[in-house]
């Protein structure tokens, strides 16, 4: 199926709406322009919505591992949101809730970190 993903910035907040399957063959790619969005753009947090993203493997969880450290190297929070069953299992036996702020959608994550949504 492949990856779709979708940056939008609110004030220092960047937002990373991803679909479809995140995996060793999209991760790469991900993992690029993300970084490289994070630099064009003067952001402190990220919000990753995970609403539409169907498969993620381990490969994938490193992707948003690396960025989680960027976003903390900033001074800033990660925020993840809307995650279905599958996913939310793959980050709690990952340990990544342990450093990563679950919410329930992407107005609860912008309040969260003090945006207006």
């Amino acid at each position: 199926m492949g990856l779709t993903t979708i940056f939008d910035v609110k004030e220092d907040v960047l937002i990373v709406r991803l679909s479809g399957e995140l995996d060793h063959h999209e991760a790469e790619g991900l993992r690029k322009i993300w970084k490289d969005t994070m630099y064009k753009n003067s952001v402190k947090h990220v919000i990753l919505n995970l609403e539409s993203v169907t498969f993620m493997d381990s490969s994938g969880l490193g992707v948003v591992l690396g960025r989680y450290k960027e976003v903390l190297q900033l001074g800033g929070e990660m925020v993840v949101c809307s995650v279905s069953p599958p996913i939310e299992r793959l980050f709690e036996m990952s340990g990544l809730f342990k450093i990563v702020r679950l919410e329930k959608d992407e107005h609860y994550a912008l309040f969260s970190l003090g945006v207006a949504s």
